[in-house]
């Protein structure tokens, strides 16, 4: 019986040279062999895969638990001993990558714990509803309704500070974090009080679903990325956004946001990986925080890094860097 693997998808020769080392032999040994989702029949059980392989162990926290909201859960993990104030812990809400069409909550555990235990805070993970089954805007309206719930029942079931409640996520899961961040910028979120949120932790987001890979594209200079190219991307995108006249929507596309709500979102932490088709849009959104006027915004590019960079700590010193 032959043992031949056949690779579905090598690297290109214009991105070998400018890879991490560590990320273009396990995208040789491994990654390659992966027939790529988007090229075969939808089926839901394609998702009982590790959405990004090479990933740590979960680390251990003083309690893990799943709480349920209207259409889904969350996990909650809380670090092991005392709050580190009389007002509780602080609390980061989290939105896996995948997007919007992979994933589930145990998705990105071990991220979730690092944060947890090195951050101090309890980790909330949100399993927000999935496309194609759950199209947009479901996934954004779970987002919302984590945040509601963490204002009003964090306190009393979590210990939770909550007015020091940051949100971030991965991907997809950075896109509904940048919205969330938006949202909650909104007067109507919460009437006569200002944003509720302190931070925003955005990494390798999607910004702008109208980007392409055509001449001009924001797309093109990377489209030879690795793991998510272009094909990948506008199939996650025909799954959850179906219809083209809610691109530009800024609950889709954070991008389009006014710049007036923008600037009362909070601080920023933007992750951006080199060789990530994500890039450039991540970056424009970064400097459209700046002119907005929120105060601080840093953007990291991570040299060498393609967009899975995250998920995949067990394979390098990136995670040093976080």
């Amino acid at each position: 019986m032959s043992t031949t693997r056949i690779p579905h998808q090598p690297l290109h020769p214009s991105v070998i040279d400018r890879l991490d080392p560590d990320y273009a032999k396990f995208h040789n040994d491994v990654l390659q062999y992966i027939v790529p989702p988007h090229t075969l029949p939808w089926d839901p059980a394609i998702r009982n895969a590790p959405a990004v392989p090479g990933g740590t162990a979960p680390l251990k926290v003083g309690k893990t638990q799943d709480l349920d909201l209207t259409h889904t859960k969350f996990r909650v993990f809380t670090p092991e001993g005392a709050p580190p104030s009389s007002s509780g812990w602080p609390a980061f809400i989290f939105f896996h990558g995948g997007g919007w069409t992979f994933g589930n909550i145990n998705a990105e555990n071990s991220f979730c714990t690092n944060m947890c235990i090195h951050a101090k805070c309890v980790v909330l993970s949100v399993d927000y509803r999935l496309a194609p089954e759950h199209k947009y805007p479901a996934a954004v309206e779970d987002a919302v309704e984590s945040l509601q719930w963490v204002i009003k029942s964090g306190e009393e079931i979590l210990n939770i500070d909550v007015t020091k409640i940051a949100v971030g996520g991965s991907s997809s899961g950075g896109n509904l974090a940048a919205i969330l961040a938006l949202k909650a910028s909104e007067p109507s979120f919460m009437p006569s009080l200002p944003s509720p949120l302190i931070f925003q932790l955005l990494i390798v987001p999607v910004t702008d679903n109208t980007a392409t890979a055509d001449p001009g594209g924001l797309w093109e200079s990377n489209k030879f990325s690795p793991w998510l190219s272009p094909d990948r991307m506008n199939w996650f995108k025909k799954n959850y956004l179906p219809n083209q006249e809610d691109w530009t929507k800024w609950d889709a596309s954070p991008i389009f946001a006014p710049k007036e709500l923008m600037g009362k979102t909070p601080n920023a932490w933007i992750a951006i990986a080199e060789l990530d088709i994500l890039r450039e849009e991540g970056i424009a959104y970064g400097e459209k925080l700046k002119e907005a006027g929120v105060k601080q915004v840093e953007t990291v590019v991570f040299k060498g890094g393609p967009h899975p960079i995250m998920a995949m700590d067990g394979l390098s010193s990136w995670e040093q860097s976080w």
